[in-house]
């Protein structure tokens, strides 16, 4: 007889090989035909909210991993939150304004397009843009308000922005200066901090000296009498360009400084002035041997000294004097401990400046906009100001100011966009100051207050955003392009003073700009906003929001800001301040720092309670990813070959706190651990193919032992589980969820299990425990999978509901998606089972010794299956009343044909294996004395014959 048919094989529509790649994209579409996030919008409403503010990603070519990474892992949270029962909605946004769009209008139509032509095709680029980046996010399986997203160039966000810098000019934060700014020239704009990267470069090093003018001032300042030989005091610099357009010279006020006579002489004279601390390295430098320290003094006897600029021969614009004035920013880290100030071109040197009553007119501003000198200057006029250069050297040489030049390779600044470098370059534009105050509290103080209250994830977060907000200067606010959220001030021709009614004009600008788009700002004609007696005296504004003011000011423009003070777009789903900010570790300069900054100016609170970072994806060898090493995946890539559920799997399984590394061999490690994943859901599915729970689910108390341990486990494990879900730790949470389908399930229940699900009676209480059991294990299973395995729970939810095995109110009420429902309830939070797990604990002990023992024998070839196995067990009382207890369970747990227990009077266990004599029962496979013919049944035990019985 084929005994296989007389056994409750397992059955289910859950495929083992799950063709993620193929089967993927018909499960989006399913997801969108059957308006699954309609559903759990639904089932969100009465529950306590939990909002992730989406950091918009910017509207502009293919997603990359880094995008890929930031999505899945909102994704898992969101999911993770619904899956606690929280009204868990997630609104993807995207930033839409700014330098990039702006670049591909220009290279693709030119650059003389007027304003409201390019803003025109500028909006429909974005929008093209949002359209390809949303279907590849979809492709991910990150479920969102898709049709409904936020977008920073919506009209009703473009003109609740005009409303936020209303609000901020009117607690007196904004103010126009000139100021050193981040200048890109081939943006043609000012930068902000988050906009600039640093990458090496190697420009010239220079020492040069600015001649003595007044020998006996000298002479005082270090207290000698008479007066001195000829000489220069020595400044290092690695950017030359700055000479022409010097003004002065810094020293500290606190730093020694020596009168040196060195000897040979240079060519301005024998004697120098330079740092003490620094005279060795400048000596070794320039390989001179002898020298004479004849005075040294603070840096504070020397203020008001005056010197010769070093270009003074070659045209008579430079033959004027650099006074030296006290910064205690310079230091001795390099260079001569003393500075050539160029006020125009350093923040620092600014300050100094302005600390020293000078005006916004006696700035040497001679860089223009495109990087060239002014064609006025003389003799460098209309030449770039790096090929300048080499020309500066020339002159200095000729002089004989130059001491030393050599090459200098540093960190240097460059935009993030072109990747060429930029220049710090005084510019009038829009500020918000970070130490004026409002309610006497200044906005760094505020910033600085309030991240203390905010949780980091990782926790180093808070100090790295502390430093920043600690040491930045104030935010430049304008930039000079033409696709962006306007500056919408009307401004006095000549003061420079916006208009008084100011902050009337720009809520009639936001109505106009919520109707048609900041393309009306190029509508607007001045005398419709004010009277025509007053109109000819002011011009519109043409600077543009920098762009993180944008997305910095969303929690305000989309969610509506504190007490929604502000008509946000999305402000009935969200809620303000936001649970989380999830961005990768770079925001801190970005956009975790001007939400905050924008959050406190305008309510003196942070827009969100807690920031969880990401790091950046590397290779297998730490290489960071890049088209010339050959070593980039893409995010389309893996969906295409292995299917998004495998990336998801790779991001929820990796620490995302650090460097994460990818390549194809550990996405293959991936794929094993899937595959054991879903190998265990479906023989949980497939052993429920017959389980009718609402007529044979066994409540706990009445089901076996084993049973009632194991959901125990299960219980343990999920609670763990959640545990690790509510502190961001996925990849914690994955690592027990693999052990607990590998080791837990596939190497120890499950393995029990088979012989009483496959060969009992279909109805039988021990198989309708199994089964109940099962059916509240892989409930809870998939469910606790679903955040990160989203496709393929939804796969196997689906499967699950086409049997029996679960609730009629589950199936009714949950049939759309898995993420309308919460965890499962195994309603074991008030049972004490301490004893049992114990109890357990200990059978679990014993088994891996016997197992081990049956092992060794099988290495030796006088063993087959471990059911050709009799056991001998010699236990102490505790255990043997233990494995007593099992009865004839025992040799089940153990999967062996027969087990004997004797009493043994040591702690140390003793376990003998021999071979059975009996024969093998041709339907379970046991060996045992019994087996013989039972009627029409050949070669089977009596067990077997009696479950085949009617």
């Amino acid at each position: 007889m084929d005994y296989k048919k007389t056994l409750n094989l397992p059955e289910t529509s859950f495929p083992m090989r799950g063709n993620l790649a193929q089967k993927e994209p018909l499960w989006v579409k399913e997801f969108e035909d059957s308006k699954i996030y309609l559903a759990i919008e639904s089932a969100c409403k009465n529950r306590l909210k939990f909002t992730l503010h989406d950091g918009p990603p910017y509207a502009n070519g293919d997603i990359h991993l880094g995008h890929a990474i930031n999505k899945i892992l909102k994704d898992i949270i969101i999911k993770s939150k619904l899956m606690l029962g929280y009204g868990a909605q997630y609104i993807p946004g995207w930033d839409c304004h700014g330098m990039p769009i702006e670049i591909q209008i220009e290279k693709k139509h030119g650059k003389n397009l007027n304003i409201k032509d390019l803003q025109s095709k500028a909006r429909k680029y974005a929008s093209q843009q949002i359209e390809r980046q949303k279907s590849e996010f979809k492709r991910l399986g990150i479920i969102g308000y898709w049709d409904k997203p936020y977008l920073t160039m919506n009209f009703k966000n473009e003109a609740n922005e005009i409303r936020v810098l209303a609000k901020i000019l009117k607690k007196g934060y904004i103010y126009r200066g000139l100021k050193p700014v981040n200048w890109c020239f081939d943006c043609g704009s000012a930068l902000s901090d988050a906009e600039v990267e640093y990458n090496n470069r190697v420009d010239n090093s220079i020492f040069v000296s600015f001649k003595f003018t007044d020998k006996n001032a000298l002479s005082a300042a270090f207290n000698l009498k008479g007066a001195q030989e000829n000489g220069g005091i020595v400044i290092w610099t690695t950017t030359p360009w700055t000479i022409p357009v010097n003004q002065f010279i810094n020293v500290n006020p606190d730093i020694e400084y020596s009168l040196v006579r060195i000897t040979p002489s240079l060519n301005h004279g024998p004697l120098i002035i330079i740092a003490k601390d620094r005279i060795d390295y400048f000596l070794e430098k320039i390989n001179i041997k002898k020298h004479e320290i004849i005075a040294t003094t603070k840096g504070e006897s020397l203020l008001n000294l005056e010197f010769l600029h070093p270009l003074s021969e070659i045209h008579d614009f430079y033959n004027r004097k650099s006074k030296l004035y006290l910064a205690n920013y310079v230091t001795l880290d390099n260079g001569t401990g003393i500075v050539h100030s160029a006020p125009a071109h350093g923040v620092e040197d600014f300050a100094v400046f302005k600390e020293n009553g000078f005006k916004d007119e006696d700035i040497l501003n001679l860089v223009n906009s495109d990087g060239k000198y002014n064609k006025d200057l003389p003799v460098f006029g209309d030449k770039i100001i790096w090929d300048a250069s080499k020309d500066i050297l020339g002159f200095l040489k000729q002089t004989g100011a130059l001491i030393k030049h050599e090459d200098y390779s540093h960190s240097y600044m460059h935009c993030w966009r072109h990747k060429t470098p930029i220049i710090l370059m005084a510019t009038r534009q829009w500020f918000a100051g970070m130490d004026i105050k409002h309610n006497d509290i200044t906005v760094r103080e505020s910033a600085l207050s309030n991240i203390d209250n905010i949780i980091f994830y990782p926790a180093w977060g808070k100090e790295r955003l502390k430093s920043m907000i600690a040491n930045r200067p104030d935010w430049t606010l304008s930039r000079q392009r033409k696709w962006g959220v306007p500056i919408a001030f009307l401004i006095n021709k000549e003061t420079g003073d916006i208009h008084p009614r100011t902050i009337e004009l720009l809520e009639k600008i936001a109505l106009r700009i919520e109707k048609n788009g900041i393309e009306e700002w190029q509508e607007i004609n001045v005398n419709e906003l004010i009277e025509k007696n007053e109109s000819e005296l002011y011009k519109k504004n043409q600077d543009t929001l920098d762009v993180w003011f944008d997305s910095g000011s969303t929690h305000a423009t989309v969610i509506g800001g504190l007490g929604n003070d502000i008509d946000g777009s999305h402000k009935n789903i969200l809620d303000w301040p936001v649970d989380l900010y999830l961005e990768g570790s770079d925001q801190h300069r970005g956009w975790f720092h001007s939400s905050l900054l924008i959050g406190c100016m305008l309510y003196g609170k942070s827009p969100y309670k807690s920031v969880l970072t990401h790091g950046f994806f590397v290779d297998q060898n730490g290489r960071k990813m890049s088209k010339s090493l050959g070593n980039i995946i893409s995010p389309k890539e893996i969906c295409n070959s292995l299917g998004a559920e495998i990336l998801r799997l790779w991001v929820a399984t990796t620490d995302y706190s650090g460097e994460m590394h990818i390549s194809d061999e550990i996405l293959n490690r991936v794929v094993e651990s899937y595959r054991r994943i879903r190998n265990t859901i479906r023989f949980l599915l497939a052993n429920l193919n017959d389980f009718n729970r609402n007529e044979q689910f066994i409540e706990y108390d009445n089901l076996l032992e084993i049973d009632r341990y194991f959901l125990c486990v299960t219980h343990k494990i999920q609670k763990d589980v959640i545990f690790h879900y509510e502190k961001y730790d996925f990849h914690t949470a994955i690592s027990k969820l693999q052990h607990f389908c590998s080791e837990e399930l596939g190497a120890f229940y499950l393995d029990i299990l088979k012989d009483r699900l496959y060969t009992t009676k279909p109805n039988s209480l021990s198989r309708k425990s199994a089964q109940s059991a099962l059916s509240e294990i892989t409930q809870t299973l998939i469910k606790m999978l679903s955040p990160v395995l989203s496709f393929t729970s939804e796969e196997a939810w689906k499967a699950l509901l086409e049997t029996n095995a679960v609730d009629h109110n589950v199936k009714m009420n949950h049939n759309v998606t898995i993420f309308t429902d919460t965890h499962h309830n195994l309603g074991l939070d008030n049972i004490d089972n301490i004893m049992l797990i114990k109890k357990w604990d200990r059978i679990r002990a014993i088994r891996d010794l016997t197992q081990k023992k049956i092992e060794e024998i099988r290495n030796t070839g006088k063993l087959g299956s471990s059911l050709q196995a009799e056991v001998h067990i010699y236990a102490n009382p505790t255990d043997k009343e233990i494995l007593d207890s099992l009865k004839d369970e025992l040799k089940f747990i153990l999967i062996v044909s027969k087990v004997s227990v004797y009493k043994h009077d040591s702690d140390h266990i003793i376990i003998d294996v021999k071979v059975s004599s009996n024969k093998k029962c041709e339907r379970c496979w046991h060996y045992t004395e019994d087996v013989r013919d039972y009627g029409s049944y050949q070669d089977i035990c009596s067990r077997c014959a009696g479950n085949l019985a009617e």
